[in-house]
């Protein structure tokens, strides 16, 4: 499976989260919202995750996982352990993710070098903009 196209939309502002990836698998397939994120080692690739549900008792609608009160009915929603972490890896699953470290690797590499590219871009535009304004004064 070849990854053959990579938009990265940069986040500016963000402490951690450093852009939005979407990346299209042989000109077939479109995974949408990995992310970018600084991490204690530097850049990392985040896949689609979602949080995780469980039913109210009392009411029988979803709410997520770790909240001490349904949204719905107000009731107080028993302890769980997953309460304990609370965690983003406990609360959160991945869409989609890679199977292997090999492809791991190779997504990686592919989304961290277009995310440099768009990053030296944004670089360039911004400083030809600033050589503009100091030659406009």
């Amino acid at each position: 499976m070849e990854i053959t196209e990579v938009r990265v939309s940069l986040r500016e502002g963000e402490k951690k989260l450093k852009a939005y990836v979407t990346v299209t698998f042989d000109n077939s397939f479109v995974v949408r919202n990995i992310k970018v994120v600084e991490g204690n080692q530097g850049l990392f690739v985040a896949m689609p995750a979602r949080k995780m549900k469980q039913f109210c008792p009392r009411c029988g609608r979803k709410v997520d996982i770790g909240s001490k009160f349904c949204g719905s009915c107000g009731v107080q929603l028993p302890f769980t352990p997953r309460d304990l972490t609370k965690d983003k890896q406990s609360t959160h699953q991945d869409l989609a993710h890679p199977i292997n470290q090999e492809f791991r690797d190779y997504l990686q590499s592919k989304v961290l070098d277009a995310y440099y590219q768009e990053k030296d871009a944004q670089n360039k535009a911004e400083g030809k903009e600033k050589e503009e304004e100091a030659t406009s004064i």
